[in-house]
């Protein structure tokens, strides 16, 4: 296959409601939005949310980089998906967000010229569909116990408070009201998203058991690895799962060795494209830790089934995943993944299997 054209656009779309996490909140999806066309004329569509707290990566720096490296693309020949990301990494350094773009598109276009689904590319399917969880951030009690229920109604087997915005106790009294809407059957996990301090944290962790917590995500800034390990001794049963602190599949084994975390988040943006997130979860599988397959909040249908196929090629996903197209107004996909009795699954149209509404597209872009 040999690459035409490289298109990045950066577009804005809103969300249904806002989503408060610890050191901001999310209003809309801002991302990276990749076209790329081959010379027999197929297209791959990618995307990858910006993430300045956890890349460090806007929008238009990630169209600026694409731009860079688009001479070197344009004309390059490249045999299967998996060779993309090693042939590019070396054009620039870091910029993650970026090239998984890239990737991500790469993916959805050579499934389509050998009439495949993603998840085939990436090894074949291990389910058939994931449980996807459904984020509960507005911090306050009665609104997260109030829009759990609905979702609890329509299926939804998963939820994640968000955490590490107000106190310990506040948090954990949220988390244990919580535990006692849904019930002792479906997963619950708290996302402090590094918002704690180390006190805090472990005053969470000790009280997280008794409020039915199954796991808690980067409690504490992603570098300290001795805090980590402190709060996962502490925290047991309940798990700790790393996430901004996994940027390589080398933070899994760091992780790991330290015995800082009993799981990892897997996020595109993160590891620079779907190749490196899949060898990141065969990973961490490999090491018994569990895995959470998870989209940057927010993202388009592009990023939301890409997780998908993700999620339903890699060996577990013991903690679940996310996909965040769900909390968006309107989709760029006219057939975004849509979640049924709290689960997503793929069908076997080629590719990321989307129909993309490029009118849409052109709607929301803000940036080319």
């Amino acid at each position: 296959m040999k690459i035409k054209s490289v298109t990045p656009i950066g577009i804005s779309t809103p969300l249904t409601n806002p989503i408060k996490m610890a050191k901001n909140t999310i209003t809309h999806a801002d991302s990276l939005v990749v076209r790329i066309e081959d010379t027999d004329g197929n297209i791959g569509w990618g995307e990858a949310s910006e993430a300045p707290m956890m890349n460090g990566e806007m929008s238009a720096g990630m169209i600026a980089a694409v731009k860079f490296i688009t001479p070197r693309l344009e004309g390059l020949e490249v045999e299967t998906a998996q060779d993309f990301f090693p042939a590019v990494d070396r054009f620039i350094y870091g910029n993650e967000g970026a090239l998984s773009g890239l990737d991500m598109a790469i993916y959805d276009l050579f499934g389509k010229r050998e009439r495949k689904p993603v998840y085939e590319l990436l090894g074949g399917k291990h389910r058939d569909r994931v449980p996807v969880l459904w984020m509960l951030a507005a911090n306050d009690l009665k609104k997260d116990v109030a829009a759990s229920q609905p979702k609890l109604d329509e299926g939804f087997i998963v939820f994640k408070v968000k955490a590490g915005i107000s106190s310990a106790t506040e948090d954990v009294e949220r988390v244990a009201a919580v535990r006692d809407a849904i019930g002792k059957g479906p997963r619950l996990s708290a996302d402090a998203n590094m918002g704690f301090k180390f006190e805090e944290a472990i005053k969470f962790a000790e009280s997280a058991e008794a409020a039915g917590l199954d796991f808690l995500e980067q409690p504490i800034n992603s570098s300290n690895l001795n805090g980590m390990a402190d709060i996962t001794a502490v925290a047991h049963p309940v798990g700790i799962c790393a996430d901004e602190g996994i940027h390589s599949l080398s933070d899994v084994e760091a992780h790991h060795v330290a015995k800082a975390a009993t799981g990892c988040g897997f996020k595109s943006i993160k590891l620079g494209g779907l190749t490196r997130m899949h060898e990141g979860a065969v990973l961490a599988n490999d090491y018994g830790m569990h895995v959470n397959i998870a989209g940057k909040m927010a993202e388009t249908a592009i990023a939301s089934a890409a997780l998908v196929h993700m999620a339903i090629a890699v060996p577990q996903i013991n903690w679940d995943m996310s996909a965040t197209n769900q909390y968006l107004q309107k989709d760029l996909a006219k057939n975004p993944p849509t979640v049924v009795d709290g689960h997503l699954a793929v069908d076997d149209t080629p590719g990321l299997g989307l129909d993309i509404d490029e009118d849409e597209i052109e709607r929301i872009t803000v940036l080319k």
